[in-house]
């Protein structure tokens, strides 16, 4: 090779190099990468590490870098701090509901209400991510859960019991439980929020029948004793009391007794919230398919649905520099890809609020039982401290003196109407 031809070849060979070059600083600078912020605990960081791994893997030109901080007021006040002053994380976990209201959501996150995944989320949980300018700024992270009624699968099928759709039909299994010589009713009042159950899931019931209820109770304007669909659920506690239908130890025993009898047959129905599945799961693994749950029926059949303890939103704040790459996060969580890695890492623990998105054929019966009141035509809604920010702290109190016959329900409502006043006062609401 004459110097000619080498002086040519190495101008073609540095010219490429440098097209190269190029090729690939312009895919440098197409990369992004984003923080997301999670609460510390160890099932969230699994999930959210399954979630980032996938998302990257379809979406290689986006990184994404998982920060935690901690749980409780400790960490409310430092997504507050954060969101103040402009040094929030790309994407972040939160809650949703009455605590989402408390971050200023109108001011401080993105607005995500025009964004094509939403037609796929339930219109249940998108009221818990409204901000007060009717805006839409979040999407579901997690699986809901319910408020109801654990039953014992065999005490049914050995009675030949029904499902309840109304509270009389309740009532009479419970008769029938009692004759045949079983507990017909679990109650665990030694871990005394576990009394608060037959007021806290009947909520469905209530607003199924005033949906105005939440904004007039935030308002000043409905209370627990007046109103006689609030009223029930006290009502529903004292009936049960009344009747006998408890365990004798009631007074006496906790939550992990509960969770033991509802198992082994000890009792027939626990009201409980669903995430307790987890637990029979880990003490009587053998048991678990022997545990169903329905919600607490109200007095008209026709308007049969469950009272949801909504998942935490994922949420984009207003001071994210990568916000067409963040939408693109958020729109996969928000998809059946995203439920599906969500399901890979924690399990499947209940029914997501994402349309299209299913749970393996072998979850447990507790679990399965919820997803008709998820899918079409299934009537679930929030449980009221989603919708309010008022939760008096001595309910668990009061429902343990009704439920244990010391209190009639009527005066409890009004103590407890007192109780919350009291709060509203503190959060210095109008109306109060």
């Amino acid at each position: 090779m004459n110097r000619t031809t080498r002086r040519a070849a190495l101008g073609r060979l540095t010219a490429g190099l440098l097209a190269l070059t190029a090729l690939s600083g312009a895919a440098y600078a197409q990369s992004v990468t984003l923080s997301y912020l999670i609460p510390s605990g160890a099932d969230g960081v699994a999930v959210a590490e399954e979630l980032v791994r996938s998302f990257e893997a379809a979406n290689p030109d986006i990184k994404i870098e998982i920060e935690t901080r901690p749980g409780g007021s400790e960490g409310d006040n430092l997504v507050k701090t954060r969101l103040a002053t402009g040094s929030m994380a790309d994407i972040f976990r939160y809650n949703s509901g009455s605590l989402f209201q408390a971050i200023n959501p109108a001011q401080f996150l993105e607005d995500l209400s025009n964004e094509p995944w939403q037609a796929d989320v339930q219109a249940s949980f998108k009221q818990v991510v409204t901000a007060p300018d009717g805006t839409v700024r979040g999407a579901p992270m997690g699986a809901a859960m319910g408020g109801g009624i654990y039953y014992h699968i065999p005490t049914y099928e050995a009675l030949g019991l029904s499902i309840p759709k109304t509270w009389d039909e309740f009532m009479a299994n419970n008769e029938a439980i009692k004759a045949a010589g079983k507990v017909p009713v679990i109650q665990t009042y030694a871990d005394t929020w576990t009394s608060q159950l037959f007021v806290l899931a009947d909520y469905y019931n209530v607003s199924a029948k005033d949906p105005s209820f939440a904004s007039r109770y935030t308002a000043g304007e409905a209370k627990f004793a007046t109103d006689p669909a609030a009223l029930r659920g006290f009502e529903k506690l004292q009936a049960v009391h009344d009747a006998g239908y408890f365990n004798e130890d009631f007074g006496a025993a906790k939550y992990d007794d509960g969770i033991r009898m509802i198992a082994n047959g000890e009792g027939a129905h626990y009201p409980m919230l669903t995430f307790a599945t987890t637990a029979i799961a880990a003490s009587t693994p053998d048991k678990l398919g022997d545990v169903g749950f329905f919600a607490q029926p109200g007095d008209d059949a026709a308007l049969n649905g469950l009272t949801v303890w909504m998942p935490d939103g994922i949420y984009i704040p207003t001071t994210t520099s990568n916000l067409e790459a963040a939408k693109k996060f958020v729109a996969f969580v928000a998809s059946v890809e995203g439920c599906e890695a969500q399901t890979r890492a924690g399990g499947a623990s209940g029914p997501y609020l994402i349309n299209g998105c299913t749970l393996p054929d072998d979850v447990p019966p507790a679990v399965s039982d919820m997803l008709p009141y998820f899918a079409e035509g299934g009537q679930n809604g929030p449980a009221l401290e989603f919708l309010s920010p008022i939760k008096g702290p001595a309910l668990e109190q009061i429902t343990v003196e009704v439920g244990s016959g010391f209190r009639p329900a009527a005066d409890g409502a009004a103590l407890y109407d007192e109780d919350v006043r009291k709060q509203a006062q503190q959060l210095g609401l109008p109306g109060w």
